[in-house]
């Protein structure tokens, strides 16, 4: 099913292109907020498994992808531009969650500070508020190849630092997009990185205590580029208000090669290996005894067949 296409104008000033994929049974709307360079396009796989639970929103800032040929783009945004968009965009199409993905998370943390009246959750997806120093030196290296406007080498560094963990095919698809990116757009995340490193910590801490609904950062074991250490003066939900009857969650985690990390509430999922042994260990269910007899050319039930195989099995394990 194609989305609905539109394109809003947001306060008079920017024009954003939009992507509305409704499902007629979803009774919540989640918004993806890109990261930085990429268009709504990089959401593409996320959207099918996302379309099947919800109504999927889907934009472009106005100086990327399909949102760039209706604006002006004279000058420079700000991640607090970026936020009001956001705050819009939540209003405009009543969304109950938000999924961000990298530097996508500064203008949506800077949005729900601000705290958007429809807005339930949020989902923080390969990135974190605290700007360790494997990530102060691809943002220095980064400054570097935006002033030259070098697309080659700022696909370079993109997959040889944040995303030398990526398949061979994602790293060719990502150098072809951004080596092929306007002056303008290497001009703005010029600006981006100028001011995200003026920042306090990413996105600025102290206004993130208006934030009042339940996080979830998800970060690969692999990344070394989103800190593992939490936010200065203790983890940040213990500064978030709660609502009545709300309990405290678990919000700042690393995942395990990129998964959801577990809940510590919750039994952890047993790698094959583990399962396997668990299972040699189970005490085994008496044998069934005897062969299954059958006539010459005649079929097994698929429900005898794997019974058999499970008796054979457990003799081996016995022996």
């Amino acid at each position: 099913m194609k989305p609905a296409i539109a394109v809003i104008d947001v306060h008079r000033t920017y024009k954003v292109h939009t992507e509305f994929h409704a499902n007629p049974l979803a009774q919540k709307t989640i918004i993806l907020v890109n990261g930085s360079l990429a268009t709504t396009a990089s959401f593409a796989q996320t959207v099918k498994y996302l379309a099947t639970q919800f109504n999927v929103v889907l934009f472009d800032q106005p100086y990327a992808g399909q949102s760039r040929p209706h604006n002006r783009n004279d000058h420079c945004m700000t991640k607090e531009d970026e936020a009001a968009i956001l705050l819009d965009l939540i209003d405009h199409y009543r969304a109950q969650y938000l999924m961000s993905f990298s530097w996508g998370g500064i203008a949506s943390m800077l949005a729900l500070s601000l705290r958007p009246a429809t807005l339930e959750k949020a989902v923080f997806a390969s990135f974190s508020p605290i700007l360790n120093e494997p990530m102060l030196d691809y943002l220095s290296r980064a400054l570097v190849c935006l002033s030259q406007e070098d697309g080659d080498q700022v696909g370079h560094l993109i997959n040889t630092t944040i995303g030398k963990h990526l398949p061979s095919l994602f790293k060719r698809y990502n150098h072809k997009h951004t080596s092929r990116l306007s002056a303008h757009e290497y001009r703005q995340m010029n600006a981006h990185v100028q001011q995200v490193l003026r920042m306090q910590a990413h996105c600025h801490l102290d206004r993130l205590g208006g934030i009042d609904i339940p996080l979830l950062f998800i970060n690969g074991e692999l990344d070394d580029y989103t800190s593992r250490r939490r936010p200065p003066d203790g983890p940040l939900h213990q500064r978030l208000p709660l609502r009545h009857g709300q309990q405290r969650r678990p919000l700042y985690r690393h995942g395990t090669q990129g998964r959801l990390a577990a809940d510590p509430e919750r039994p952890a999922r047993l790698s094959a290996t583990q399962h396997h042994q668990q299972t040699l260990h189970r005490p085994a269910r008496p044998a069934r005894h005897g062969r299954i007899r059958r006539r010459r050319g005649a079929r097994i039930a698929p429900a005898e067949r794997h019974r058999a195989t499970r008796a054979s099995f457990r003799r081996r394990i016995r022996v």
